[in-house]
């Protein structure tokens, strides 16, 4: 592909309203809107590879993607191309960088952050509508925290797992998980070098229960024990994950 070069973006998206970040038949995605975009930035077909595949409804502050685009071309020119073509649609590319061609956004990403945003109130969402989870009922966030630690660590992970997953194994290492409180805004933080499909919603919705008071930190202990995704308590809205950033 010597007549191509490969950029390095940053993306920013609201996926509210669509199917995830991979392209599939007849529904909108990420990557379909900006395979569009290139097009007409380019008159080439260029694929998006990205360091991950967030969900439907699930959105990014620094999604990693990278593309091949032909001629020569300097990097901010792709950045304000792409978001050119890319107007009314809420998906933007906060950066582009030249990268040679053994960068790969998925396969060079060496850790992956995600938070997941939960709005601890009685009063409905106006603002922050399909992008937080709203509990009416009071948390218990030391509680969340503390309980969170039993998932650190490598474990298997299939109670957390996503019956559809692709994985060839559900063993993850997960570096963090911490739960914080700021005001009526709960932050869930986690990090790792990758996750099984709806790890980090399951592992939301299970520590939600703590919070509430429907599990305490034994029961999530014996659901991890279980391997089975039976053991699961509850699955997290995709409302309130973001997909945060990369270490390469």
């Amino acid at each position: 592909m010597s007549d191509f070069h490969r950029f390095k973006l940053t993306v920013e998206y609201d996926g509210s309203n669509y199917c995830g970040w991979q392209k599939q038949k007849n529904v909108d995605s990420i990557q379909s809107e900006l395979e569009k975009a290139v097009y007409k930035f380019c008159q080439n077909e260029c694929r998006f590879h990205s360091a991950g595949r967030t969900d439907a409804g699930v959105h990014a502050k620094g999604m990693i993607s990278h593309v091949d685009i032909p001629g020569e071309i300097e990097a901010f020119k792709v950045m304000d191309g792409l978001n050119f073509h890319l107007k009314g649609i809420p998906i933007s590319i906060l950066k582009s960088e030249a990268v040679d061609d053994n960068f790969h956004a998925r396969f060079s990403a060496k850790k992956r952050y995600y938070r997941y945003h939960i709005i601890n109130r009685r009063a409905k969402l106006s603002l922050l509508r399909n992008k937080a989870w709203q509990i009416k009922e009071t948390l218990d966030v030391v509680s969340m925290h503390e309980a969170a630690k039993i998932l650190i660590g490598k474990h298997d992970f299939t109670t957390f797992r996503s019956v559809h997953c692709q994985s060839k194994s559900p063993q993850k290492t997960l570096e963090k998980l911490e739960v914080t409180r700021d005001g009526e805004n709960i932050y869930i933080d986690t990090s790792a070098i990758s996750y099984l499909h709806h790890q980090v919603r399951s592992m939301v919705g299970c520590l939600y229960y703590v919070g509430c008071g429907k599990w305490t930190k034994k029961n999530l202990e014996n659901a991890l024990r279980a391997k089975d995704r039976k053991a699961l308590g509850y699955n997290a809205p995709p409302d309130g994950l973001y997909f945060m950033k990369v270490d390469y």
